[in-house]
């Protein structure tokens, strides 16, 4: 057997690993980072894609967890954090953009994902601004690489500032770019974590359209933003389970399925972060993304920890 096939059987076999129930977010991220940098990720374009698919699937499945109260209830108290979030982040990562002398789209990029929902608001704007490749390469690498330190250092200050789950969960939903990561980080916290920060970061996520759209009209872009698909399928799911609440038995069953893919899912992000993403982000846009990411997630904490949410 040559080399290649035998890296090909040992990610199959981290892949059927990430499915026992005892081994955890950080672990199955860290895994494929470490994957990854020693023995290369054999399939890097189907895992990515893989990985999208995985996700989507499991955060409607996470929403068999959750009733439509408690979405609606979780949604309402963090629209205003999200509203005036988005709107300073995207002030603060253009205005970054400019201090660090970050090309103009790879900066608007950077902000954009950041402010919303990292690689999906990252590719709804990519076609309205009409960016270059690497540009958005580049936006993604730098997201990306901040999405892998959130979901392992987020819930070690959350652990050391004695967060509860409710803050926490709010906080990720608030702070951490991507969908993944924030569902990553608050499941390795706790199950209320995982409800409230999934639930605030699709919130978050829906304002990809109406900014998308205003953002085409201000360029006159014939670009078309529309609700992603796994946002509409976890509200449908919590509608099925609050409609029918006697099956709750196997709605928990779909719902810690779900947590689980969530687990592959994170391996296969893992496995794609490689030397050649690290060097494509460059000085520039990373420390756009870094400085943005420290201020809008210290300013969110300081926030809820000022209001107090239980």
């Amino acid at each position: 057997m040559d080399g290649l096939n035998i890296r090909k059987v040992l990610f199959v076999l981290c892949i059927v690993g990430c499915v026992v129930p005892q081994v955890g977010t950080a672990t199955a991220l860290v895994s494929g980072v470490v994957f990854s940098f020693l023995f290369g990720n054999p399939w890097p374009g189907a895992s990515a894609r893989l990985s999208k698919i995985i996700l989507q699937i499991s955060v409607v499945g996470l929403g068999f967890g959750l009733s439509l109260g408690e979405v609606f209830q979780t949604g309402k108290d963090s629209v205003v954090f999200t509203v005036v979030g988005i709107a300073c982040t995207l002030f603060m990562g253009f205005w970054l953009g400019k201090l660090f002398g970050t090309g103009k789209n790879t900066s608007a990029l950077i902000s954009f994902g950041t402010a919303i929902c990292g690689g999906s608001a990252i590719a709804a704007m990519a076609p309205v601004l009409k960016t270059k490749d690497e540009e958005t390469a580049v936006a993604l690498a730098t997201v990306f690489t901040l999405n892998a330190v959130a979901l392992l250092l987020f819930p070690l200050i959350g652990h050391a500032l004695r967060l509860n789950q409710a803050v926490f969960g709010t906080w990720a939903g608030l702070a951490i770019h991507d969908t993944s990561s924030v569902v990553g980080a608050t499941a390795s916290y706790g199950a209320q974590a995982l409800a409230v920060g999934t639930t605030v970061k699709l919130t978050r996520a829906i304002w990809i359209t109406p900014i998308v759209i205003g953002t085409a009209w201000r360029t006159e872009s014939e670009q078309k933003a529309k609700i992603p698909l796994f946002i509409i399928g976890f509200i449908l799911a919590a509608t099925v389970r609050t409609l029918a609440p006697q099956y709750g038995h196997y709605w928990g069953e779909l719902s810690a399925v779900a947590r689980q893919s969530l687990v592959v899912t994170l391996f296969l992000i893992g496995s794609g972060l490689s030397g050649d993403v690290l060097k494509k982000v460059g000085v520039r846009p990373l420390l756009q993304g870094i400085s943005l990411w420290l201020i809008v997630s210290s300013l969110t904490l300081a926030a809820l920890l000022l209001i107090g949410i239980s």
